[in-house]
């Protein structure tokens, strides 16, 4: 131990270690990890970060195999060379220029809709709220149409339209079922009505298109990562980032705001402007990836129930549901362009997986509460 290393007990069997002034103090308990530096503080459970450092691997190795597979087949040392800049000519632009783009586009847009899907359902405390469901991605989807359809605008239109469309219902989900406060089962519900009215809008917009419109707009409303450039990945990446910031910086409350809107309110929470700033950010990060590659459901539903159960916390924990919904994402849009007999967009293969665990979600409630 060299001089610049203080160790310390703590009163509940802790180790600080604090190797220097510039740096974060690091509390090692029984259960959790603390990080803290001045008035903020960062608390880790064990087994959030061994279920998160699992699910890294498991994402890096399934890149690895999106990496490697293909009509034109290469090597794990091919695609590592390539990455690295060993590998020149052709296999470098097919591994960086046409397939890592997708992964990347897959693993960041996964763990945008696995966080979207984590705010909502620790917000509302309902394993149904997703905002699929709730009628916020097809909102994003009918924003998104208008700018194809009416205005054939570009790529940073076509955001701000769907960002508009998420936004624009969520405020009118939010005011219908505001009556006293806002109740989950309530909110849930009236979303429900939403989707519903959105998706007959959207289908009478598809019909009233010209037919090569119409048929563009159908196949990207499928929720699709093919022809997702480094532009794409990118621009998304960085809102992306931010608002997953944002959500970070709000996860106390919202842990607090689990127990209860009384006993969060109690413990100095400002329940109404956190709930709507959450509600923000969860839509903004669906619009965002609805922008970028159509509506891809069912992910923020899931990805955060497995989350749930792997990390095995107290409520739905957002870095677990990050990781979980960007490898299921990846996987889908593997198992979307390898192994189904065409390939299909990635949301046909989420759609397929997330109904059939809708319906177990369903059975399993339905049975318990009997």
């Amino acid at each position: 131990m060299n001089a610049n290393t203080r160790l310390s007990r703590a009163e509940e069997g802790e180790r600080t270690v604090k190797p220097n002034a510039h740096l974060p103090r690091v509390s090692l308990g029984r259960r959790a990890l603390v990080l803290r530096r001045g008035r903020i503080a960062v608390r880790l459970r064990w087994r959030s970060v061994v279920v998160c450092t699992v699910l890294a691997v498991a994402g890096a190795g399934m890149a690895l195999l999106a990496l490697m597979t293909g009509s034109y087949a290469l090597s794990p040392g091919q695609v590592l060379s390539a990455l690295t800049g060993r590998e020149t000519g052709f296999v470098q632009e097919l591994v960086v220029e046409w397939r890592l783009p997708r992964v990347a586009a897959a693993l960041v847009f996964g763990a945008a809709l696995g966080v979207s899907g984590a705010v909502f359902q620790s917000l509302l405390r309902n394993p149904l709220a997703d905002p699929g469901i709730m009628g916020f991605t097809q909102g994003s989807y009918t924003g998104a149409l208008i700018v194809i359809l009416v205005v054939n605008g570009t790529y940073a239109q076509l955001a701000g339209g769907a960002l508009l469309g998420g936004m624009a219902t969520a405020v009118a989900v939010y005011v219908l079922a505001h009556r006293r406060g806002v109740k989950g089962f309530r909110l849930i519900v009236v979303g429900i009505g939403a989707s519903a009215m959105l998706d007959s809008l959207n289908t009478w917009l598809i019909l009233k298109a010209d037919l090569d419109q119409a048929m563009s707009a159908a196949a990207w409303g499928a929720g699709s990562l093919n022809g997702v450039s480094w532009n794409q990945v990118a621009v998304g990446g960085a809102c992306i980032a931010v608002l997953l910031l944002v959500a970070g910086m709000l996860s106390r409350s919202l842990r607090q705001m689990q127990l209860g809107d009384e006993v969060a309110a109690s413990q100095g929470v400002r329940v109404s402007p956190v709930r709507l700033g959450l509600i923000l950010v969860g839509v903004a990060l669906t619009a965002t990836v609805t922008a970028a590659s159509g509506p891809i459901l069912f992910v923020s539903l899931v990805a955060p129930q497995i989350a749930h159960r792997l990390a095995r916390g107290a409520g739905v924990a957002l870095a677990p549901a990050a990781f979980v919904g960007a490898l299921l994402c990846l996987a889908s849009d593997y198992l979307a362009q390898h192994v189904a007999p065409t390939p299909l967009p990635v949301g046909i293969i989420t759609v397929v997986l997330g109904g059939g665990y809708l319906g177990h979600l369903l059975f399993t409630e339905a049975r318990r509460r009997l």
